[in-house]
């Protein structure tokens, strides 16, 4: 991690801190107060790389250079900051688990000062990979068993951003990606096709898909440049070719009317006796259309997704937070309205019939209700503990797993007629209210000594 990649303000409460004093414990939670519009849950993401910055959380020399040049930072600071080390503990619900709106994703505890510099970096991480796997989960549960494809890379916002929100994807059961350094960097596998400029450089399609094929035995042919029908006639014509016949494996259909057009296609192709020839689809798909192609037995085997999934482009953002719940052993709580804070360590118990989760208690740490406590510790001390480490296919394989426990209605493209029930144990409650009590009163009684 970049220590610097952080706040300005992260640093100037750090030195705050430091010089009164105020380095005791803290417990700040990370989670997000409400769901977009169009989400029934969401998929936590983006913990274990996120882990593995924080290990390795140093400021250089450099960086202390170049804090000092801003005029905010004194030297004893800055001579502070050289030894700095992560040493929190972590626990957080695993990667590819479903969370709902005001539960925990992750709570920090660690000396005020640490805990507070790594805010930015934390939320950064969670909240784009969070974002983006559940929108993937969306999309693939709306192809219902065909295979997605993630295309986002060109448009997303970021080269690091493409690379996660691939790896984010790829949890949420998206197939594969054309990424190539997402693909090494993280075991996924990586596809590809070809483009329209491919066709263009060529005198001729048919040229173009021969000389690509020849190449690339048993590749996708784009057949949408000149005309989607006449461009599926010339790949039938080269497949049958007797002098010089070629193989592929699919065609893609990228602009047009994708039901009409692939079922045409279809007919075409197995008229020729090539049904084993898959029809490919992309070009601005979202989980609306796919749901709809789907719904209507569009002869499509693969849906390949850009875009609407890269930048999540019904919800391209998280009401997400990461607020101070608990310091020196006392809760802390916001007075702020519309911002309420459940203070103190939390736990999130998720109770299950028959194997179909039924609705979620967050309640104290400690607390023994009925449920799967779904926090579990993830770090120790600056370092993460062995039974945390998880490897991008065993997230995929935990979220496929956690997706099965979801009840069938949340995992519509709809709202269901019924909510998911996440509920605040009693006795969080009274702490709530109690924290919120006291500092209440303690601010008057502030207000009334400045009198």
């Amino acid at each position: 991690m970049d220590a610097l990649f952080t706040d300005l303000y992260e640093l100037t409460m750090l030195q705050a801190y430091v010089k009164e004093r105020m380095r005791g414990e803290a417990v700040f939670t990370l989670s997000v107060r409400s769901l977009p519009e169009h989400r029934n849950y969401l998929i936590a993401c983006g913990l274990n790389p996120m882990l593995e910055q924080l290990e390795m959380l140093r400021f250089t020399e450099a960086d202390i250079d170049y804090l000092g040049t801003l005029g905010k930072f004194d030297t004893e600071f800055l001579a502070w900051l050289r030894g700095f080390r992560f040493e929190g503990d972590i626990y957080a619900v695993p990667e590819g688990t479903p969370v709902f709106a005001e539960e925990p994703v992750l709570e920090v505890v660690a000396p005020l000062p640490q805990a507070q510099l790594v805010e930015t970096f934390v939320m950064n991480q969670v909240h784009l990979q969070t974002m983006i796997a559940s929108k993937a989960a969306r999309m693939v549960s709306a192809a219902a068993g065909r295979p997605v494809i993630d295309f986002g890379a060109r448009r997303m916002h970021g080269a690091d951003a493409a690379d996660l929100g691939a790896r984010a994807a790829f949890i949420a059961g998206v197939e594969a990606t054309s990424n190539v350094r997402a693909a090494q960097r993280f075991g996924i596998p990586p596809v590809g096709t070809m483009a329209h400029s491919y066709i263009q450089a060529h005198e001729t399609e048919r040229e173009a898909f021969r000389a690509f094929a020849t190449l690339y035995p048993g590749s996708t042919l784009l057949v949408d440049t000149v005309d989607t029908l006449h461009g599926v006639k010339s790949v039938i014509d080269l497949m049958t070719d007797k002098a010089q016949p070629v193989t592929v494996g699919a065609i893609r259909l990228d602009s047009g009317d994708l039901w009409e057009l692939s079922r045409a296609a279809r007919r075409m192709l197995d008229d020729a006796g090539f049904p084993d020839v898959q029809i490919v689809v992309s070009g601005g798909l979202d989980e609306y259309q796919v749901g709809d192609l789907v719904s209507r037995q569009a002869p499509i085997d693969i849906f390949c997704v850009g875009t609407r999934l890269g930048v999540s482009s019904d919800a391209p953002y998280l009401d997400i937070t990461y607020k101070l719940v608990g310091y020196e052993g006392r809760g802390r709580v916001k007075l702020s309205s519309g911002k309420s804070v459940l203070p103190g360590r939390k736990q999130v118990f998720r109770s299950e019939r028959s194997g179909i989760a039924t609705g979620d208690v967050i309640g104290q740490w400690g607390e023994e209700l009925t449920g799967r406590p779904l926090l579990h510790k993830v770090m120790e001390k600056g370092r993460i503990l062995d039974s945390a480490r998880m490897t991008v296919e065993e997230a995929r394989r935990r979220c496929a797993d956690e997706m099965e426990r979801l009840p069938s209605s949340l995992k519509g493209l709809g709202k269901p007629a019924v909510p998911y029930a996440v509920a605040v144990s009693p006795a969080l409650r009274r702490e709530q209210a109690m924290a919120r009590d006291k500092m209440e009163r303690d601010n008057e009684a502030q207000g009334e000594e400045a009198g």
